[in-house]
C-alpha cells in the first residue's frame, strides 16, 4: 500500500529529519554536536573559506552558537577523543566513526582500481610501486602532508594535484591511510589508520558490500525523512546498482514505506520512524553544502526554490553572488544571502540580500538577527548589509 503525503507534510518531515523540528539548545554541548552529526550522517568538507569552512556550518544552522573547537577535537583531536573520521562519502566528508565499517567495501573497490577518480586508479596497477613507496615512508616516519614529499605540494588550486598528492589520495581512498590532522591552510596530514582511529572501530567486523549498502540507504532515509530513489542514492553517492537492491530490501523489511507526495512525479519512500510534525518554527542560514539543500532538484521539490552555487561562474554572469546561503524561515526558503567574513574589518558582510517572492514581512528582521548571531559565533564585531533586492 502506498501512503499519500501532502507537499506540506513532506516538507515538515524533511525538516524534522534534518534537525529543524525543535528549537536549538540554549547552551550547545559536545553531546548536542554528536547527536547532530549522528542524525545527519556526515558533514561535507569544502575548501572555500570566504565565510568559514563548510563543515562548521550545518551544526551552527541547527544548534546556534556552539564551540567550533568541539568539532575540531572530534575530527582531529587525540585518538581517544576521536568521534569522526574523514572519507569520501557525499564528496569529502567528516563521518561518525560507526560508518567506517560500512564504507570498507568502497575502500576495497578503490584498492582494486574500481572506484575513485580516473587519474587515481592507475596507482592500483601500473603505479602501485610508487604508492607503496609513499606508504612505506609514512609507515616509517609518521604523519606527513603532500608538501613533506619532494615536489609533493599541489601546484595551485584544489584539483591541480602533484603526482605524489595523487598517490596519497589513492591511498586515502583505498583506506590504507587516513587524515591524522589538518595543518594551517587546512592541509591534510596523512597517517596509518591504526595510529589514528580508535582500536575498537578498526576491530568492528566488515559487512559484505550488499549489507553495508542496505545500512547506508537506511541511514540516508532516516536523515532525509522522505525521499526519492535518487535522493537516497545521492546521500552517500551510491550508484543505482549499489542502491536499488538496498532500497527494495529495506522496503521489504519495513524500514521504508512507499509514499506518493503531492507534486512529485517520482516514486518516494518515507522512513518508518518519520512522522508529520507540528509546524516547524525558527530561522537558519544554510551552507551551500548543507544536506537539507545539497541535492538541488530535491530543494526545488520541497521548497519551490531554484538554487545553484555560483562560485565557478564568472562574476559578471552571477545572479545572486559568490557564496550564497539560503535563509530558512520556519518552513520556507525566503532569501539568498551572499556572505563574506571580512576578518580584517571584523565585519560579517552581506554583499547582497535577495528576498524571495512571497517572503513574509518578518524575513529581513529575522535575517538580521541571524546574521548578528553568526557574526558573534565567528568572532566578528559587526554586520553590514550592502544591498537588499526585493522581487519586482
Amino acid at each position: 500500500m502506498t501512503l499519500s503525503l501532502s507537499s506540506r507534510d513532506a516538507r515538515r518531515i524533511a525538516l524534522a529529519a534534518q534537525g529543524f523540528g525543535s528549537p536549538p539548545p540554549s547552551q550547545p554541548s559536545a553531546t548536542h554536536l554528536r547527536r547532530t552529526i549522528d542524525r545527519l550522517g556526515l558533514f561535507q568538507i569544502d575548501s572555500v573559506n570566504v565565510l568559514t569552512r563548510a563543515h562548521y556550518l550545518p551544526a551552527f544552522s541547527r544548534l546556534g552558537i556552539y564551540d567550533r573547537a568541539l568539532l575540531e577535537q572530534a575530527a582531529w583531536g587525540p585518538r581517544r577523543q576521536r568521534r569522526l573520521f574523514e572519507y569520501w562519502a557525499h564528496e569529502a566528508s567528516l563521518l561518525p566513526l560507526d560508518l567506517h565499517p560500512l564504507l570498507r567495501w568502497r575502500m576495497a573497490q578503490a584498492e582494486r582500481g574500481d572506484a575513485g577518480y580516473k587519474g587515481l586508479r592507475v596507482f592500483a596497477s601500473d603505479l602501485r610501486h610508487e604508492a607503496q613507496a609513499v606508504l612505506d615512508r609514512i609507515t616509517a616516519e609518521g604523519p606527513l602532508a603532500a608538501a613533506d614529499f619532494e615536489n609533493g605540494s599541489s601546484r595551485s588550486g584544489w584539483w591541480e594535484w602533484s603526482h605524489t598528492k595523487r598517490a596519497l589520495e589513492w591511498l586515502f581512498w583505498s583506506g590504507q591511510i587516513t587524515t591524522a590532522t589538518r595543518r594551517a591552510g587546512f592541509t591534510r596530514v596523512y597517517d596509518l589508520p591504526e595510529r589514528v582511529l580508535p582500536p575498537a572501530i578498526l576491530a568492528l567486523p566488515t559487512p559484505d558490500a550488499a549489507s553495508a549498502q542496505r545500512t547506508l540507504i537506511e541511514r540516508s532515509a532516516r536523515a532525509l525523512g522522505v525521499a526519492t530513489a535518487a535522493d537516497l542514492r545521492d546521500y552517500f553517492r551510491l550508484r543505482p546498482d549499489q542502491a536499488d537492491h538496498a532500497i527494495a530490501a529495506e522496503v521489504e523489511a519495513g524500514s521504508l514505506i512507499p509514499v506518493a507526495v503531492e507534486g512529485w512525479r517520482q516514486k518516494a519512500w518515507m522512513h518508518r520512524n518519520a512522522r508529520p510534525p507540528r509546524p516547524v518554527r525558527g530561522a537558519a542560514l544554510l551552507a551551500p553544502f548543507d544536506p537539507l539543500i545539497w541535492e538541488r532538484s530535491r530543494t526545488e521539490r520541497l521548497f519551490g526554490f531554484h538554487y545553484r552555487i555560483e562560485i565557478y561562474v564568472p562574476q559578471p554572469k552571477r545572479t545572486f553572488g559568490y557564496y550564497v546561503l539560503p535563509f530558512l524561515l520556519h518552513e520556507a526558503l525566503v532569501a539568498r544571502v551572499d556572505l563574506k567574513a571580512d576578518r580584517g574589518a571584523g565585519t560579517l558582510l552581506a554583499q547582497r540580500v535577495s528576498i524571495e517572492p512571497g517572503a513574509s514581512s518578518e524575513a529581513i528582521t529575522r535575517l538580521m538577527a541571524e546574521l548578528e548571531r553568526m557574526a558573534g559565533w565567528l568572532g566578528l564585531e559587526s554586520v553590514r548589509i550592502k544591498d537588499v533586492v526585493y522581487p519586482s
